[in-house]
C-alpha cells in the first residue's frame, strides 16, 4: 500500500509543479489571475474500524483553485486600456458564436466595423444610453463607435470616463456618449471557468453574471489608461517551485525505500 500512498504523493506534487510553472509562464499576461492547488488527506475505515487505528492512505487533489486578488496597475496612457479596482469584470461577447466571456484584461481597441474588442473578436459590452449618457437599458449590448456622426463628420478619438460612460469625438468638435462599460460580478468568482487569453465563463459554481456600472458596490472603479497585470508574484512562485520539488522527492525516495523493503522480504524468503 505504501508504494501507492507514494505514488499518489508523485502525482500531487507533480500536478503543483505544473500549476507553479502555469503561473511564472503568466508572470506578463495582463489580466491573469494565479492559481493554487488544494490537496486533502485519504483515509481508510469502516463502521467497526477503531478510530484510533484508522491509517492514512495519502493524499489528492481537491481543487485548483484561482487567486483574485487584485494586480499591479500600469499606466499606459492608451484611452481605450482599462483597469479595475475592484472585484469587477469586464463583459465581452464573442462575434462569431455569440459566447459571454469576462475577463480582466482591459486592454481594448477598435476593429475595421467600429466595435471595441480585444483583439481576438471577442466585443466588449456596454449599456445603451441617451444623449445625456443615462443608462436606458441594464442588458449590455456591443460597444460600436459611428464612424461618423448626424452631420457627417469623421470621427477623431475616444475617452472613457472614470464613470464608464463611452464617449466619441468627431472632427467638427461634436461628441456623442456610446454606452457605459457593463461590469459583471460573481456570488463564487473562483467558480468561473478558464478558457485561456485572460477570459473565463460563467457556471453552476460561480452563478449566473449581475451586471452594474463602474463605481457601484463591489465593481470597482475604472481608470482609463491604465492596465492590471498579472497578480503572479515570481518571488513566491519560486519558494513554492522549490517546495515541490521537495516534496516530490521525498515521495519518490519513499517509494524506494520501499522497494528495498520489499526486496529484503522476498530474499527472506528465498
Amino acid at each position: 500500500m505504501s508504494f501507492y500512498t507514494s505514488l499518489n504523493g508523485l502525482k500531487n506534487a507533480q500536478t503543483e509543479l505544473g500549476v507553479i510553472a502555469h503561473n511564472i509562464a503568466n508572470v506578463d499576461t495582463n489580466g491573469f489571475k494565479k492559481g493554487r492547488t488544494d490537496f486533502a488527506d485519504v483515509v481508510a475505515g469502516s463502521a467497526q474500524s477503531d478510530p484510533r487505528k484508522i491509517q492514512g492512505i495519502g493524499a489528492t487533489l481537491e481543487a485548483i483553485s484561482q487567486n483574485f486578488a487584485l494586480g499591479p496597475i500600469e499606466q499606459t496612457g492608451g484611452a481605450l486600456d482599462l483597469a479595475l479596482t475592484g472585484d469587477g469584470f469586464f463583459t465581452m461577447r464573442s462575434a462569431e458564436g455569440g459566447k459571454t466571456l469576462y475577463t480582466r484584461n482591459g486592454g481594448f481597441g477598435i476593429d475595421e466595423a467600429s466595435y471595441i474588442n480585444d483583439g481576438l473578436n471577442n466585443r466588449l459590452q456596454v449599456f445603451p444610453t441617451d444623449a445625456d449618457g443615462t443608462i436606458t437599458s441594464t442588458t449590455p449590448v456591443d460597444a460600436q463607435i459611428p464612424a461618423t456622426n448626424a452631420d457627417g463628420a469623421e470621427f477623431a478619438g475616444v475617452t472613457v470616463g472614470s464613470d464608464g460612460a463611452v464617449t466619441a469625438t468627431y472632427a467638427d468638435g461634436t461628441f456623442e456618449v456610446v454606452g457605459t462599460v457593463a461590469l459583471a460580478s460573481f456570488i463564487s468568482p473562483t467558480g468561473l471557468k478558464q478558457v485561456g487569453s485572460s477570459n473565463w465563463e460563467a457556471t453552476g459554481i460561480s452563478g449566473a453574471a449581475k451586471y452594474g456600472a463602474p463605481g457601484a458596490g463591489q465593481y470597482g472603479s475604472l481608470l482609463s489608461g491604465a492596465l492590471e497585470r498579472s497578480n503572479v508574484d515570481i518571488a513566491e512562485e519560486l519558494v513554492g517551485l522549490i517546495t515541490a520539488q521537495r516534496n516530490f522527492q521525498a515521495n519518490a525516495k519513499a517509494i524506494d525505500t520501499a522497494t528495498q523493503i520489499s526486496q529484503t522480504v522476498i530474499n527472506l524468503r528465498t
